[in-house]
């Protein structure tokens, strides 16, 4: 176990320096992890959430795809027209469709959809496209709460238990709306100063022929409408009885038969060091659990509270919150929910389910490694050349998830203490 942890502590601490590339310092870790057999291979293979990545490639591929007609572009400067260049309507444009985006498809897919476009209307703007990012990544984790497909943590919970859709909505969606209202309000405050539009640039905006912008008319033809059916199909990917990824390669698939880009090109297009991180990141993460760490965390949880509700309640949240923001939110769910049913014990007290709900997904707010959604935008920033420091991340992160984390306690005591 010491093993374990002081490999991945290592490893993120090399993250934080941002001197070494993240991708390289998840690959050590991971192959450090099997080596030392900390964990072995099989389970190496089996802690690599293929379902995360199979979506992060089917995505990737068809924004890929879709980029050279121009729609982004065209998507972006309408956002900039119908705000009129305001940087405060702008944010709250993008929170918004963040927000709804993410509750109804997932948090991953909507940042995947989103960023392109943001950058696209940020250089259109002449304005710093990163807090513009960073909003989306935060917002797409608090909009991703609201709901039971929004957040994996969430998907977990709904496996593990009989709670329906509805009741996610119910117990969930006002706290999410709430937090999502409030953090947005003081993100947008935090970033105003390099948000500032010039009025030439807003003008220039303003005077931009938006259908001009569809670069391949053709090729917007074939591929937006598999675009199109994909998104709908995210929206019934339960009822489908598909997974998310499977409904995201098989729309990339469909896509690439469509197009007249050469396949080469199309899959040139994946972020190829993105989806090796996670593999590194899941694999170092599966040594923490097979090695017992993450138990141990959750079952401190259970003596420390010592059958007393109301801290029950507030110890899973807090704790969830902040074990996810260290090792990933879907892991620490994954440990946490045994933990959760024996302190529920023989009862139907949801109240434990929805502690645990907010604290994961809040949790992933608090550093760039904390959800999936994070490292993806982060690997998009990346490779257009606009980092997201996890140092410059953490800054923005720790105090959003306490104030989220504050608003959550506050509301957990209101509605089940």
């Amino acid at each position: 176990m010491a093993l374990a942890i002081g490999v991945f502590a290592a490893a993120l601490a090399v993250i934080a320096s941002d001197r070494v590339d993240r991708t390289k310092v998840a690959l050590i870790g991971a192959v450090l992890m099997i080596l030392t057999q900390t964990i072995d291979q099989q389970h190496a293979i089996e802690a690599v959430d293929w379902n995360t990545l199979g979506l992060l490639a089917g995505m990737m591929l068809m924004v890929k795809l879709t980029e050279p007609t121009g729609v982004f572009t065209w998507l972006a400067i309408r956002a900039g027209q119908l705000s009129r260049g305001r940087p405060l309507a702008i944010v709250v444009a993008l929170a918004l469709t963040t927000a709804v985006l993410s509750a109804f498809l997932d948090n991953l897919t909507t940042v995947l959809l989103m960023v392109p476009i943001t950058f696209v209307l940020a250089d259109a703007l002449d304005i710093d496209a990163l807090p513009l990012v960073i909003i989306e990544i935060i917002i797409s984790n608090i909009g991703g709460t609201a709901t039971l497909i929004g957040d994996p943590p969430n998907i977990m919970i709904a496996g593990a238990t009989e709670l329906t859709f509805t009741d996610f909505i119910v117990n969930l969606a006002p706290i999410a709306a709430v937090t999502g209202v409030v953090v947005t309000g003081g993100l947008y405050l935090a970033f105003r100063r390099r948000l500032q539009v010039s009025p030439d640039a807003r003008r220039r905006v303003l005077a931009l022929d938006a259908a001009r912008c569809i670069e391949d008319a053709g090729e917007l033809r074939r591929t937006i409408p598999v675009l199109l059916l994909t998104i709908f199909a995210f929206f019934a990917h339960q009822a489908l009885h598909l997974e998310p990824a499977t409904v995201a390669l098989a729309g990339a698939t469909v896509m690439l038969l469509v197009t007249r880009q050469p396949i080469e090109k199309a899959l040139g297009g994946i972020e190829w060091p993105t989806l090796f991180f996670f593999m590194g990141l899941f694999v170092m993460v599966g040594a923490l659990e097979q090695s017992g760490a993450i138990d141990e965390v959750a079952h401190g949880i259970a003596s420390v509270t010592a059958g007393d509700r109301s801290a029950e309640l507030l110890g899973i949240a807090w704790a969830s919150a902040i074990g996810s923001g260290i090792v990933d939110n879907i892991p620490f769910t994954a440990a946490m929910i045994p933990v959760v049913e024996q302190l529920q014990g023989d009862s139907t007290d949801s109240a434990y389910w929805w502690a645990l709900a907010l604290g994961a997904c809040f949790g992933g707010n608090l550093t760039l490694v904390a959800a999936a959604a994070n490292v993806a935008a982060a690997g998009m920033a990346e490779r257009s050349g606009r980092r997201i420091g996890f140092v410059s991340f953490l800054k923005v992160g720790v105090p959003v998830t306490f104030v989220s984390m504050a608003l959550a306690t506050g509301y957990i005591a209101l509605r089940y203490l």
